[in-house]
């Protein structure tokens, strides 16, 4: 019995949105009408899901990490207390106070209540739940241990979300002050130095070089501010237009790796996002093949998803995973004697977890250490531009002064 999403207004012409279970679209308009209710739209939920997946610019593409990881929790919590899985899936709808979630929850639900399982009724979201999701759930549905799988699925979405934070949240400080930076220069090569400058106009002495640079620079922004920003749009748009290239975006993320420090932040997330995924993937008994990829689709830098993809042939031939992985040179070693230690010990999920740990703390002290210095940086380059504005103006009046004298 799939599950409709309806929008309809009750006798006092005020809208009403929810969700009811039925086996067509119009008896769910039946229901709302002896509710007295008057149906306006009704929607199956997992068509609108398809449809906005299918959109190219949806914004509705997902939930968001922190939905996903309380939803995963809420559900591992239920399925650990041994309430059956229809009753969880009804119980968690009903607690998240978000229309949306509530609708993706009661898809799946009706679905399991079709008799399919709790991977089939969440693969009918795939925009919602990443692969990832879906073979863990799989393999434990398989194993029987569903409750322990939802469990670590519940701790790696927690993580993955936490993750995500720190970054976002390092990186608020860095784009506030650039903005400010761009802001104040903005204001006084737009507004500020005409108005001073107007004042030097009248004299017939020649102006210093730095003064006439000043004055053009002035001059541009305030004619040409708009072509600037639209050059600047173009840029943007056009950069993204060459990324959808799948050559020039490996060869654009190889460049990435080739930078100081850029390129040892990417390595080190996505070997901890690699490391992270294939530890809770060979706990959760998937088969190594799949897991190798399953864990690779998660790797954003493309040379390093090629990387586990060339892995995953030479361990299909029998090579070790440490082996086939360490060939490319573009996972750190530190990673890469882990997993070959887990393989020889037999702890290969132990030891792909402290990697993934190991990983997460080096990057998240050079992410702290860079925006530490990157805010007295940009306060550096700031005052440097506030001071050649200043010389600027301040150089012909020195002039006069000497002249005078």
């Amino acid at each position: 019995m799939p599950a409709f999403e309806y929008t309809a207004l009750d006798g006092d012409g005020r809208e009403r949105k929810g969700l009811l279970d039925a086996d067509t679209a119009r008896q769910v308009r039946q229901l709302l009408r002896e509710q007295q209710l008057l149906p306006v739209t009704v929607s199956e939920v997992e068509r609108t899901e398809a449809g906005r997946s299918r959109a190219r610019f949806s914004v509705w593409r997902g939930v968001s990490a922190a939905d996903l990881a309380l939803l995963t929790r809420q559900l591992a919590t239920l399925s650990r207390a041994a309430l059956p899985l229809e009753e969880a899936l009804a119980a968690v709808s009903q607690q998240t106070e978000k229309p949306r979630v509530a609708a993706i929850i009661s898809g799946v639900r009706a679905r399991v209540l079709e008799g399919r399982s709790l991977a089939d009724g969440l693969a009918a979201f795939p925009q919602v739940f990443p692969e990832i999701y879906r073979a863990t759930v799989a393999a434990g549905e398989q194993a029987g241990r569903l409750d322990n799988v939802l469990e670590r699925l519940a701790d790696y979405t927690e993580n993955r979300q936490a993750l995500q934070s720190r970054v976002r949240n390092a990186l608020v400080y860095p784009v506030l002050l650039s903005v400010v930076c761009f802001g104040i220069v903005s204001l006084l090569l737009g507004y500020v130095v005409p108005e001073v400058v107007n004042v030097f106009r009248t004299a017939k002495q020649e102006l210093p070089l730095l003064t006439r640079a000043l004055i053009a620079i002035s001059d541009t922004f305030r004619r040409w501010w708009w072509l600037l920003g639209l050059a600047a749009f173009g840029a943007g748009w056009g950069f993204r237009r060459w990324l959808e290239d799948p050559a020039a975006r490996r060869r654009w993320h190889r460049f990435q790796l080739s930078l100081p420090l850029i390129g040892r932040v990417v390595r080190g997330v996505n070997a901890a996002r690699f490391a992270r995924t294939l530890a809770i993937l060979s706990a959760s008994a998937v088969p190594v093949l799949d897991a190798l990829r399953i864990s690779g689709e998660v790797v954003t830098n493309l040379p390093m998803r090629d990387a586990v993809d060339a892995a995953a042939i030479k361990v299909r031939e029998g090579a070790p995973i440490a082996r086939s992985l360490g060939a490319s040179r573009l996972y750190p070693p530190m990673l890469i004697h882990l997993i070959a230690s887990g393989e020889t010990s037999g702890e290969l999920e132990a030891m792909l977890a402290r990697a993934a740990d190991n990983q997460e703390r080096e990057m998240d002290g050079i992410v702290n250490t860079a925006v530490n210095v990157l805010g007295p940086v940009m306060i550096l380059l700031m005052g440097g531009f506030v001071l050649l504005i200043v010389l600027a103006l301040l150089l012909p009046i020195f002039q006069l002064n000497q002249l005078v004298r």
